[in-house]
This record gives C-alpha cells, structure tokens and sequence, in this order.
C-alpha cells in the first residue's frame, strides 16, 4: 500500500464511518478501485484504521465517558455488543470472504438506501431525548440491529444502530449518538482481535512500512471523524436521513453498473 492509498482509505474511513452510508462498503469499493483489495495488508488496514474514529468519539464525548459514577451506560454498552461479539466471531471468515466481493456490498448499499428514505417517516413518535431513558432491554434490541450490518457488508453499523434506536422510541439525535458510543466497544474489540490475529497468523504484514501506514490512516481518520461527526449530528438533527438514503441509492446502482460492464472494480 503506497502513502496515497492510505491516506485516501483513512479519509474514506473519517468521513463514513459514523454516516449511515457503510464505511467498511465505501473503504472496500475504494480498495477494489485502487485494485489493492486482494492484499491481505488491505483487509487489516480497513479493519484497523477504525481505531483513529474510536478516539473521536472518545474525545467529543469526554465527559460523558469519564463519568464513571453512571455505572449504568457502560452497563448498556455491554450489554448492547454482547449479540456482535458473539455473531462476529462465528462467521469472521464469512465477513472476510464477502469484503471481497464489491458486487454483494454495493447492491447491500443500494438496497439499503430505501430504508433511509423512509426511516424518519416510519418513527415519527420517537421521543426519547436522553441517554439515561435507554433501558437494557433498549440497549439489547438495538444491539441486535447492528447485526444487520454483520451480516450484510455494506449495510452500514451506524444505519443499522440508529434505525434499532429510532425503532426504540429515540430522537433522530440521541439514536445517532448512542450508535456512536455503542461503536466504541465494537469497534475496540474488532481492531484488538484483527491485529491479535495479524501477530499471531501473519506476523509478516506489521512490518515497519505497514505499520507506518496504519499510524498514518488512524491519524487521518481520527481528525476527519470529528469533523464528519459534528456535522453529521447538525445536519440529521434539521433534516433527517432522506439524503442519505438517496446517495446509497445512487452510489450503490451506479457500482453494480459498472461492475457489470466490468469497468473500474474486479470481483
């Protein structure tokens, strides 16, 4: 992977990892157009670069996170992952066999999309504007939903936990900001257990050159994560998710064309 690579990937990853539009699709395609998405250094750099938008979050939401004596929203954390650690690790080489077929992400993207169109419409009760209003029981089905994005590469983790959180009664608001916090400890066990996996299995891929790329991609991700997320929040908060819907719909169906007429990604 060349230094331009990177950079562009940790872009991609800062810019779409808490939209509802699937970073993990978006870095995928973008690899597959850079035709570097059959290097197994590929598939641990998307996986690993999530680190640098953990720490965004962490940082925008300080407060809330040292706040140790609200025992319970670390309680609703855990409980809200529980179903993706275990789903994760039982079909892990399913998830990264599909990573390699840019066709099945884009058409998930695609089909995907209708269900942003029509989200703010299908929740209009929603009226939950406070962390501290989610119960465990909230927390588990929300955790369920991001299955959706396990299962299906190219659904999008965040779509799935705000379309979880909306369906639960929560503001377009707080189911945003809580598929933030809940990507803190799905998004730290993944990135632990890709490069605990790449120590152990292929050592050979930390080399120095790929482990500068690594630090370079968090890095950039990190800074473009903040300004992706306080834009985000400003944004949905006035004018719900339609857009983003319409982009899935546009981006995904003009990716299929182009994979059909075999031009710019491989499968």
């Amino acid at each position: 992977m060349s230094l331009i690579q990177a950079i562009i990937l940790g872009i991609v990853e800062g810019i779409t990892e808490f939209l509802p539009i699937s970073s993990t699709g978006h870095m995928a395609l973008v690899a597959s157009f850079m035709n570097i998405e059959k290097e197994d250094f590929t598939k641990l750099f998307i996986e690993n670069i999530q680190f640098g938008a953990i720490i965004s979050v962490l940082l925008i939401y300080f407060r809330k996170f040292i706040d140790f004596k609200s025992y319970k929203f670390y309680v609703k954390l855990v409980i809200a992952v529980i179903p993706s650690v275990i789903v994760g690790l039982l079909i892990k080489k399913y998830i990264d066999n599909v990573l390699g077929i840019p066709l099945f992400i884009a058409i998930v993207m695609f089909l995907g999309g209708f269900l942003l169109i029509f989200v703010d419409n299908w929740f209009k009760g929603s009226n939950l504007e406070k962390e501290e209003q989610i119960t465990y029981k909230k927390s588990l089905i929300i955790g369920c939903f991001q299955l959706l994005a396990i299962v299906f590469p190219g659904f999008s983790r965040s779509a799935a936990t705000i379309i979880g959180g909306m369906q639960q009664k929560l503001t377009r608001k707080l189911a945003a900001e809580f598929s933030f916090f809940l990507a803190v400890p799905t998004l730290a066990g993944a990135f632990l257990k890709s490069l605990w996996d790449a120590y152990k299995n292929t050592p050979e891929l930390l080399s120095h050159h790929n482990v500068m790329m690594l630090i370079l991609g968090n890095i950039i991700a990190f800074v473009v994560a903040i300004i992706a997320i306080k834009a985000f929040i400003a944004y949905i908060t006035k004018h719900g998710f339609r857009v983003f819907g319409y982009y899935r719909i546009i981006v995904g169906l003009a990716i299929i064309v182009l994979i059909i007429l075999g031009k710019g990604f491989t499968f």
